[in-house]
């Protein structure tokens, strides 16, 4: 009989599959797990420190860089809780428009979670079919803020401006594409951004169909995924999962049912809860969750073609003038330049705010003394406490489980270290 031994292993920072700055610690007894213990901190930027240093305004972008693919989720948690301080409220219309791309932004990131997830366990196609949709829903993002990724949309107040009547659309190239070609590609682009998305809510429960093809009943993906990570009701609870993580395991818990925000409780959707709490349920779960949003952005894109209106509060000391007015007013001009330099100020008090990620419940506590920034600002990361549950989850598995776990965490670092 060979011997077996012990192994301590290093697995990350530069892993493949830790998806971003992990290191793990793994006691191993020949390939199954008897210790997990995670070391974080390698991504460190201050960002809670660095956002009671600026107005509360100048944060906004500092928020998109946390979990760095569901940006406006992370700035809606945190312009709510200035509202909430300064006891004002977004108009209807930006409330829906808030609603629409917090769902296009919870699909953005379980696209990205579902094809890195499948490519650490080996199936290479669902990472390609993923990025041909998410790159559909990042035109979205860059119609109406410029950015790809770090939008800066939602402001204190409103968002920045309404929604583009035109989309951009793909122009002739070096690389020649033929007309025919152009066409195609412009085809879903010749009206407005309700337009491109009414039509992307239609062709898209057929895309997901296509992913559920190649995965759900994989007798491989069922292999490396049912049965692996099982978190019962009462641990998931306890451990402070939220999200997907909690609702996989049984709980149906969903702050967008349970503490209604922004138009949420006047749109129909419905909660997808798992049975077993493994890997498989949770992706069982997410695979649905995308359906709903995508019920959800339908029903916006629907009540926001009706009803055109304010985008952003009128206060001018909260919500700068429009450009127009800046160039050619006096009282404009004043308004815009105290509002970028200096910001306002918030009545002393603490405010806690949180939204539905995608990862699960981002909060955001704010301690105000009075000034125009933060006494204190603290961030609830929802993949902290996922990452903390590892040990758990992964004792008595093999080694290639834990790409698994990390993988069904969905984590992020930028949060997580923030």
């Amino acid at each position: 009989m060979p011997e077996i031994r012990n192994y301590t292993l290093n697995f990350g920072p530069q892993h493949p599959s830790a998806h971003g700055v992990l290191r793990l610690v793994l006691e191993m007894d020949g390939e199954v797990i008897e210790r997990s213990d995670p070391h974080i901190g390698l991504l460190h930027r201050g960002t809670e420190k660095l956002a009671e240093t600026k107005p509360y305004n100048q944060s906004i972008p500092y928020m998109d860089r946390l979990d760095y693919v569901s940006m406006m989720q992370n700035e809606h948690a945190y312009v709510r809780a200035v509202e909430k301080l300064l006891g004002i409220e977004a108009p209807i219309r930006a409330q829906y428009i808030r609603t629409m791309f917090d769902e296009i932004t919870r699909i953005l990131n379980h696209m990205m979670w579902l094809g890195t997830h499948a490519l650490d366990i080996g199936a290479m196609t669902v990472f390609l079919y993923c990025f041909r949709e998410r790159e559909d829903l990042m035109d979205c993002y860059e119609a109406v803020s410029g950015a790809r990724m770090h939008a800066a949309y939602y402001r204190v107040g409103g968002v920045y401006r309404d929604l583009p009547d035109e989309m951009p659309r793909f122009k002739p190239s070096n690389l020649q594409r033929d007309k025919a070609e152009l066409d195609r590609l412009n085809e879903n682009r010749q009206g407005s951004l309700l337009d491109f998305l009414e039509d992307f809510t239609n062709r898209f429960p057929g895309l997901v169909d296509e992913y559920e093809t190649l995965l759900t009943d994989n007798r491989i993906w069922k292999q490396r995924t049912v049965g692996i990570g099982v978190v019962s009701p009462e641990r998931a609870k306890a451990l402070g999962f939220s999200g997907p993580m909690l609702r996989g395991s049984g709980v149906a818990w969903d702050l967008r049912k349970k503490q209604p925000y922004a138009a949420y409780d006047k749109v129909d959707f419905d909660i997808p809860v798992g049975q077993n709490g493994d890997c498989y349920d949770r992706y069982l779960v997410r695979i649905e969750e995308i359906r709903q949003s995508n019920r959800i952005i339908r029903q916006c894109v629907d009540w926001l073609r009706d009803n055109p209106g304010p985008v952003i509060i009128e206060d001018h000391k909260i919500a700068p003038p429009k450009r127009a007015a800046m160039k050619s007013d006096m009282e404009g001009l004043i308004h815009h330049f105290k509002l970028f330099s200096e910001g306002y100020c918030t009545p002393p008090g603490e405010v806690y705010s949180a939204v539905e990620a995608s990862k699960g419940e981002f909060g955001v506590y704010i301690i105000s003394d009075g000034a125009n920034k933060p006494y204190r600002l603290k961030l609830r990361a929802p993949g902290f406490p996922h990452l903390m549950a590892m040990d758990e989850m992964a004792k008595g598995h093999m080694l290639a489980d834990v790409v698994a776990l990390i993988g069904t965490m969905d984590i992020v670092f930028g949060e997580i270290d923030r």
